[in-house]
């Protein structure tokens, strides 16, 4: 196996529960206190699923932010993040743009994102070998605080819809 080649984990998070205040722009919305809980639990099921990030790619709006930062506490590991502003306005291909740019030595990578963003990438990057009941799930929209695991066997850069292995999605507890 060479360094570029082997099994990559692509973990898609939508972010946490979010506040619907009145008069606030969306890209400021904080996490609700359901959103905090919910939270607060994802970066301990992550390690418990052995999903221990390299490197986190993370919307810039206050609630995936807070959602990072709530789940960092839990994980037990302290991966390196980049906020990236284009993660909150990204569609699936933009969304796989970033994910194409991720250095190869990272070989586990969440995203933290937004709905419908999160699951439309999943079903569009899985590929014929992904699970069935889980494909079906994510085509209909994932629920706050839940992540899409994707087995990519290329490099970042090599990554095109339909490459990848759609494992399972985990539900919020």
């Amino acid at each position: 196996m060479t360094p570029d080649s082997g099994p990559r984990q692509l973990v898609l998070l939508r972010h946490a529960k979010a506040e619907h205040p009145e008069r606030m722009e969306d890209i400021q919305r904080p996490l609700s206190l359901v959103g905090r809980r919910q939270a607060g639990r994802v970066g301990a099921a992550l390690a418990a699923d052995g999903l221990v990030p390299d490197l986190v790619l993370c919307s810039s709006s206050v609630r995936t932010r807070q959602t990072w930062e709530l789940a960092r506490s839990t994980l037990g590991a302290t991966p390196d993040v980049q906020f990236v502003e284009a993660i909150y306005y990204a569609g699936p291909r933009e969304l796989l743009e970033a994910v194409q740019g991720v250095p190869d030595d990272v070989r586990t990578l969440l995203v933290v994102g937004h709905e419908p963003t999160m699951s439309h990438a999943a079903a569009g990057l899985a590929g014929p070998d992904s699970d069935p009941t889980t494909l079906a799930r994510v085509r209909v929209g994932v629920p706050t605080a839940s992540w899409s695991l994707l087995a990519v066997g290329t490099t970042w850069a090599d990554l095109t819809p339909g490459s990848a292995t759609l494992r399972r999605l985990t539900l919020a507890e």
